[in-house]
């Protein structure tokens, strides 16, 4: 297992030109690692799966940014990944009191996905709980 940091997304202001830069940044280092684990034929041997530590509130602020907010978007990434959209588009128009979206795929039914359907190993116990993996794997 490796795990990369690309930090900066939290972006209270002048958010545009910022996440532009930081999502082009990822994609190509992104590119650029698949490049390399498919010259090494490892590619369908890969899972890549983002996180964070918090998502983004979908109203703008004053500054042309973002605040914290409870829900985000991940990404999944490699040769057994079965691609596509999961779960469901947020519902703009039922926010809640402070702003926030729900979430239609609890964070932890994706760390079930790497634990149970890549590892091989019950998820429950790191959990603390029982989380329905999500289908993004193909065998």
């Amino acid at each position: 297992m490796v795990r990369v940091t690309h930090g900066g997304f939290d972006t209270h202001s002048g958010q545009p030109a910022t996440h532009a830069r930081l999502l082009g940044e990822l994609a190509s280092g992104i590119v650029a690692f698949r490049s390399a684990l498919d010259e090494l034929g490892k590619w369908n041997d890969t899972l890549v799966l983002t996180y964070a530590e918090f998502g983004r509130r979908p109203k703008e602020n004053l500054s042309n940014g973002t605040d914290h907010g409870t829900a985000s978007a991940h990404f999944a990434l490699g040769g057994r990944v079965a691609g596509g959209l999961y779960g469901e588009q947020p519902a703009l128009e039922r926010l809640s009191g402070d702003g926030n979206t729900g979430y239609a795929i609890d964070f932890r039914s994706v760390y079930a996905t790497a634990l149970e359907r890549w590892w091989g190993v019950p998820s429950a116990g790191p959990l603390g709980g029982k989380f329905a993996p999500v289908p993004i794997l193909r065998a």
